[in-house]
């Protein structure tokens, strides 16, 4: 059983990796680099939190060993 929750979290966290990097590549983001000097907030909470899924997920797998 837990092999299939950290499975599901490593797949969410690419998910969220994939779309944080999308949102981070638009055009409402491309404007805000241009006048903040950084990416949207919604495209880095998406990474960050893709990040810290992703790797809860391999880490639970590799330790289910």
């Amino acid at each position: 059983m837990k092999k299939v929750i950290f499975t599901a979290l490593l797949v969410g966290g690419f998910v969220l990796l994939y779309f944080g990097y999308d949102e981070y590549q638009s055009f409402q983001s491309e404007v805000d680099k241009f006048f903040g000097g950084s990416g949207s907030d919604k495209a880095i909470w998406m990474m960050v939190g893709g990040a810290a899924a992703t790797v809860g997920g391999v880490v639970g797998l590799w330790k289910e060993k």
